[in-house]
């Protein structure tokens, strides 16, 4: 290797903790593609800039960014207990807040359905799919663990 390319490694090396958990949530959101073509027999490359959906892209970016900061700076560091703690709200925002909002918009979009039924230019719609289930959470969560020690590991 040239010297160049030494140092553009070095240099990836040094912002690992902005690269691996956008790197996590981009693949939790090409997930959510290739998880939605096989149930549905649809490719919708829309999913890749919507919320919701398996797995929590939300959940994988946090805990990357914690996995990454706890084997960079330690695991007894501030950093990674800001971290960690950040993560844990996002993942609860997403599982619960973000859930319910998700329901109400279904609730009301049926209601506003019902109303405005014989108003053919009444079409606008609430988005409906905003948060996640636990187990989508879940699983976001455990792809930005596994992400965060496989690219910062010290192998």
């Amino acid at each position: 290797m040239n010297f160049l390319t030494v140092k553009a490694i070095e240099g990836l090396d040094a912002y690992k903790a902005i690269w691996v958990p956008l790197v996590a949530w981009f693949i939790a959101q090409f997930l959510k593609v290739l998880i939605h073509f096989a149930r549905k027999k649809r490719f919708d490359l829309s999913l890749m800039w919507s919320p919701g959906g398996m797995p929590s892209s939300h959940s994988a970016l946090m805990t990357a960014l914690a996995t990454t900061i706890g084997l960079l700076y330690g695991f007894d560091s501030p950093l990674f207990a800001i971290s960690l703690a950040v993560a844990f709200i996002v993942m609860y925002d997403a599982a619960g807040v973000r859930r319910t909002v998700g329901y109400q918009s279904t609730m009301l979009n049926k209601m506003l359905d019902e109303l405005f039924k014989e108003d053919k230019e009444f079409s606008q719609r609430l988005a409906e799919i905003i948060g996640h289930s636990k187990w989508e959470v879940f699983a976001g969560a455990l792809l930005g663990i596994a992400l965060g020690m496989l690219f910062t590991w010290p192998w």
